[in-house]
């Protein structure tokens, strides 16, 4: 029994000294050291909120812990800290009862608690710079309690910067600017002012510019995807953003030390859960979706979404890291994707782009991008020619030439018999060949439908020679069975493999008319006028049987010449499109 009392006496004083927030061990990683418990890791439902975006030597700040919503929380940690440090920065005075001054790092007055565990939805404080201080950006931390197993560590609010004003004052902005989150997820910003005048006027003058299509003007046309970057004359690490494109999930860049996806610093803007545009931060570590960090030292924000165009710009001083490089003056690739998102989350992107080069962004230019990888052009080619072309005419001869060579044999097969195995062979290995090139580049799953419209036509192509080998005698009862599924199977394909062209060539044309895209329909639509018009001839042949053979093979061959000058036409604009994409 002594032993319970005596443990009881030791726990008491903790206990106590949470609920009374005397938790100067919390100091440092701002936990409040919940026994065997983690923080939260989704979003939280408090901000931390200044009334100015930057401050001077010895300037007070006012500032505010807020509740979003209905839910109260029963305790806190408030620190100022220089960005980038651990240690406490100036100190605070009260203007709320419920809370109390601590000192942190043996600095009196570097920390706010809470006095009690009572309800609390808002509380507001006074923090004051020093009057000799370094001149550094500013972050607030702070951590909130909702209840015993419910916690939120390092909330931060966005950086103050230091201004050496005279005046000792700041102009005040909008606080509702200042939302933050953990620094384990991003920091949304649903209420930033909206994102305007963002334009290609100035590039290459006072600010690095890279578009798709190259050198349009966002201002001018709603499909161009556009982001800037600007050093601001102002400080050496400051640079202005913008972002603007079509998208109903969200945009983004990043900086790379290379042209492949994986440890990149990325910047996006989306679409939250609530249908508000938000600013994130995220690192991405291979093809995997990028992780959130914190957005930092980020200020002047601006977002808007507007007719399915989503628009933000902000001012970073965040020192640009891919750990392989870090720092500003340095060079990287430049990298923008779009694409969807599901409740909040980005997707996997639908398509993006990537500079030439590596570029210096404190060096004003107009950032070309890199053209496709020659593997895939091939890849793009190899399919073009297998299924608008050879497996085409593997499909006609089987249905409409049969008779042109009629009675004649070679190897005891049938002429159009052999013709349609030798092209269709082809169409089956070109479809192998382009398989195996895209994912031997590619080394994942990226493009939306497209891969998935591949897969299938590999699969079914792959199958399709496999089960007419194993096919039926000519005269056996159920042959009917494989000439309907192996003409049905065919049809299939050759409607996924035009589908999957489409998206593909949507994929790499990135012009404004869409001329491979237009250039493709007229493809499809000559192949079909042809179909009709050999089908056409075929019922005319049925039911004209006193129609002499001869001239029945000159309208054959006469169609079939005509269809192949059109479809030699088209193949070639598209195989010059795509080797310039």
């Amino acid at each position: 029994m002594d032993h319970i009392v005596l443990l009881l006496v030791c726990v008491a004083p903790v206990v106590r000294c949470y609920s009374s927030g005397q938790v100067m061990e919390s100091c440092e990683d701002m936990r409040p050291h919940h026994s065997g418990l983690n923080p939260q890791t989704e979003p939280a439902p408090f901000t931390v909120t200044t009334d100015n975006s930057s401050y001077t030597s010895g300037e007070e700040v006012k500032v505010q812990l807020q509740a979003l919503g209905s839910t109260p929380f029963i305790g806190f940690l408030l620190q100022a800290r220089e960005v980038g440090s651990q240690s406490p920065a100036g100190s605070f005075s009260l203007t709320a009862e419920a809370a109390q001054l601590l000192t942190c790092s043996q600095r009196p007055n570097s920390a706010v608690s809470h006095r009690s565990e009572s309800a609390k939805t808002s509380i507001q404080v006074k923090w004051r710079a020093e009057a000799t201080g370094e001149g550094k950006p500013i972050q607030f931390h702070a951590s909130f309690v909702q209840n015993y197993k419910t916690f939120w560590v390092n909330v931060t609010s966005v950086a103050l910067t230091f201004t050496n004003d005279s005046t000792g004052g700041s102009t005040p902005t909008n606080t509702s600017s200042t939302t933050t989150t953990p620094p384990t997820t991003t920091t949304t910003l649903q209420s930033a002012k909206p994102a305007k005048n963002i334009s290609s006027s100035d590039c290459g003058v006072t600010k690095v510019c890279f578009s798709q299509p190259s050198n349009c003007d966002p201002a001018l046309s709603a499909d161009c995807y556009f982001m800037s970057a600007m050093m601001l004359s102002s400080s050496d690490t400051a640079i202005r953003f913008e972002m603007t494109g079509p998208s109903d999930g969200y945009i983004s860049f990043g900086f790379s030390d290379d042209q492949m996806m994986g440890n990149d610093d990325i910047y996006i803007c989306g679409t939250g859960s609530n249908g508000l545009v938000r600013l994130q931060r995220a690192y991405s570590t291979g093809r995997t979706t990028p992780q959130a960090v914190p957005l930092g030292n980020v200020s002047e924000i601006r977002l808007s979404a507007q007719d399915g165009v989503i628009s933000c710009s902000f001012v970073s001083m965040n020192t640009i890291s891919t750990q392989r490089t870090t720092g500003f003056n340095k060079t990287y690739y430049l990298m923008f994707a779009h694409g969807p998102s599901s409740n909040g989350q980005i997707q996997i992107h639908a398509a993006t782009f990537i500079s030439t080069e590596k570029i210096d962004i404190s060096r004003p230019q107009t950032v070309r991008k890199a053209g496709w990888p020659h593997i895939i052009k091939a890849h793009g080619a190899l399919m073009l020619i297998a299924w608008m072309t050879t497996g085409s005419l593997g499909m006609m001869v089987a249905r409409y030439l049969k008779g042109v060579a009629k009675g004649q044999n070679l190897w005891g097969k049938d002429i159009w018999f052999l013709v349609h195995v030798a092209v269709m062979s082809v169409t089956t290995a070109a479809t192998i060949i382009a398989f195996i090139l895209s994912f031997s580049h590619v080394k994942g799953w990226s493009g939306g439908a497209h891969p998935v419209l591949g897969c299938l036509v590999m699969i079914l192509s792959f199958f399709q020679p496999i089960l007419a080998l194993l096919r039926c005698g000519p005269q056996h009862p159920l042959r009917f069975l494989f000439n309907w599924s192996h003409a049905l199977n065919g049809q299939v394909i050759k409607a996924l493999a035009v589908a999957a062209i489409f998206t593909g060539l949507k994929i790499i044309d990135r012009t404004l008319d869409q001329w491979l895209m237009k250039v493709m329909g007229g493809f499809v639509g000559w192949e079909a006028l042809f179909y009709i018009l050999l089908d056409v001839h075929l019922k005319w042949k049925d039911n004209s049987a006193d129609t002499l053979d001869s001239k029945m093979i000159t309208v054959d061959v006469l169609l079939m010449a005509l269809f192949f000058l059109g479809n030699f036409t088209f193949l070639v604009a598209l195989l010059v499109g795509i080797g310039k994409s």
